[in-house]
């Protein structure tokens, strides 16, 4: 992906260009000549600076109480840190997600103790980009309850990705989104790594990398900050992580403050619990399935919307990496800057957004159950309308199709559930849906993901494949068939062609029988040619055999038989090859008598 993905679309093309070129620089300047041991110990280093974590998309700006201030000189301590206590409801963390920071902390420190991550850094990441998981609404296995999505990544006020992984992770087929509870954009976690296979991880060990499970996601995002062979007690290095997971320096500023906070102390809540934030960073558009708050306001932001150029926690106040220091000009707890004549400007509200319609039931459209046949697609996608309590269509729904662990059909991407928004007309229809090889009925079921709307079932069938069928049999070549009688046919002597309406006819059961001459009622023979039992054993082995059964033709419709042996009778005898449809062929087998006899 060559595309910058830009916090805003209004910052020119030169300013974007330039915080590329200086995030760049930064990171390459993380491995200056590491040479021996010392190189072969490190860590592969992040994704270039054009290609953010989570897409560039929209996170959290809420800032912590002021009561657990910021430190402004140096790094904030990354040790332990303080023993948890009881403080502002701010800081209580709920206790799934907290054990998910703490357990990927203690699992990279054991492979890679020099990173130095402390679980507080992942806890201010995940506060900023889903709020904790939305305040711990996880299940006891860490996954989300219902999906985390970020904005369509769609060139619309944001990046534009299309879609890379046919919706399995974000249920959208046309773009992508950032998903799960730190927000990483599918094609990060699948193949955005530093060995081509993604950052994608199995933090709870079930054998699955899920990018809506706190503990896969938790573990993920902290081996990516310790990419690099960053060292995070080092201010740069910290800087270099958190701007590489969101390249914004009102990002870090955020990030860090609720770093530095958490630092200070936190306690457990029950998972649900958590204090949910309710703003975003301003300039965004488009929906946010993920549950984050319409309402925006500017963090880091001066009058006129211009970046703020106060130190961001952790620096030193001197001027640097693109920063000015004014002293005696403290910004305003919203970010804003005093204007130049000493006066403050008026903090700017959220602009109210409209209530979206609700809907109130899920209609299944078409009467019918959908069927096909193993291994085919189904002609007719699922499809279930959403409507409010007048029966109006409500648009922009996400419903979720989802398919039970009895069948193994499976949407585009090998995936077993799909999420789809309703279009104006209220319809949400699946992607295409193909059958495996199972046949049997299931149900598949369709659930609004945001709205509590009863769920409906759509009934489907997968057949069995109907028997391959041919009605007509032909020998490939004229040649004339003999042998001498006590000796065998040439090896492959017999080949023929299976077809049907003028089409090779593969995967034909074929019969071979050495018969009578009798043309009215030919029965199996029990003289002249033979075949030999392939599975026989001992004396069996040489036991003739005069009919096979079980031949099937290949993908060409092409049967070669077995090799055929005579006994001492000579003359003419018939070998007669049938198929269960009635398509017939006679072979004559010419047998010489010894010379001589």
């Amino acid at each position: 992906m060559a595309a910058t993905f830009r916090r805003r679309l209004q910052r020119g093309a030169a300013s974007t260009a330039v915080a590329a070129l200086v995030l760049a620089a930064l990171t390459a300047s993380q491995a200056p000549g590491a040479t021996g041991a010392a190189a072969a110990k490190r860590r592969p280093a992040p994704p270039p600076a054009d290609v953010p974590i989570d897409g560039g998309s929209a996170y959290y700006t809420d800032l912590p109480p002021l009561k657990s201030p910021v430190p402004q000189h140096g790094s904030p301590h990354t040790g332990k840190g303080p023993a948890t206590g009881r403080g502002p409801a701010e800081a209580g963390l709920p206790a799934t997600v907290l054990a998910a920071y703490k357990k990927a902390a203690s699992e990279i420190d054991a492979s890679d103790p020099g990173c130095k991550l402390p679980w507080q850094l992942l806890a201010g990441i995940g506060k900023v980009e889903s709020g904790q998981a939305r305040g711990g609404a996880v299940d006891a296995e860490g996954t989300t309850l219902r999906p985390i999505l970020g904005p369509q990544l769609n060139g619309h006020g944001f990046a534009r990705i299309t879609d890379t992984d046919a919706g399995r992770y974000d249920g959208d087929l046309t773009h992508d989104r950032a998903v799960g509870p730190m927000q990483f954009i599918p094609s990060t976690w699948s193949n955005g790594g530093p060995d081509g296979t993604g950052w994608g991880a199995d933090g709870n060990g079930d054998g699955k990398k899920d990018p809506h499970n706190v503990f896969d996601a938790a573990l993920a995002a902290g081996r990516y900050l310790c990419a690099g062979d960053r060292d995070l007690t080092a201010q740069d290095d910290l800087d270099r992580a958190i701007l590489g997971y969101n390249h914004s320096d009102e990002y870090l500023r955020t990030v860090l403050s609720w770093y530095a906070f958490y630092r200070n102390g936190t306690h457990e809540v029950p998972d649900g619990k958590g204090v949910l934030p309710v703003h975003r960073d301003a300039g965004r558009s488009g929906d946010d399935s993920g549950g984050r708050s319409e309402g925006a306001r500017h963090h880091g932001r001066g009058p006129g919307g211009k970046p703020d150029k106060s130190p961001r926690p952790g620096d030193s106040g001197k001027p640097g990496k693109g920063q000015q220091h004014h002293p005696g000009k403290p910004g305003r707890p919203d970010g804003t800057r005093p204007t130049p004549d000493g006066t403050q400007p008026p903090t700017q509200k959220p602009t109210p957004t409209p209530e979206p319609a609700h809907p109130t039931t899920l209609v299944r459209v078409g009467d019918k159950d959908l069927t096909t046949t193993a291994g085919t697609e189904f002609a007719t996608p699922p499809q279930v309308r959403a409507q409010d309590a007048k029966g109006k269509a409500v648009a922009g729904v996400p419903v979720r199709f989802t398919l039970p662990a009895a069948t193994d059909a499976r949407f585009p991407g090998d995936a077993s559930a799909v999420t789809v928004k309703t279009d104006k007309n209220g319809l949400a229809t699946a992607p295409t849906l193909r059958a495996g090889d199972r046949t049997g009925d299931f149900r598949i079921r369709a659930a609004t993901v945001e709205h509590t709307a009863p769920a409906v079932e759509i009934g489907a069938t997968v057949k069995a494949k109907p028997a391959p069928k041919a009605d007509k049999l032909a020998r490939t070549s004229d040649k004339e068939l003999t042998a001498t009688a006590g000796k065998a046919f040439a090896e492959d002597a017999v080949e023929i062609k299976a077809t049907y309406q003028g089409e090779s006819a593969a995967g034909v059961a074929v019969t071979a029988t050495m018969v009578t001459n009798d043309p009215q009622q030919p029965v199996e023979n029990d003289k002249g040619p033979y075949f030999k039992d392939p599975e026989a054993t001992g004396a069996d082995k040489h036991k003739p055999v005069r009919t096979l059964t079980g031949l099937t033709t290949d993908a060409n419709g092409l049967l070669k038989l077995p090799k055929i042996y005579t006994d001492a009778h000579s003359g003419t005898f018939l070998l007669r090859l049938t198929t269960a449809d009635g398509a017939v062929l006679t072979v004559k087998l010419k047998v010489a008598a010894p010379a001589g006899s």
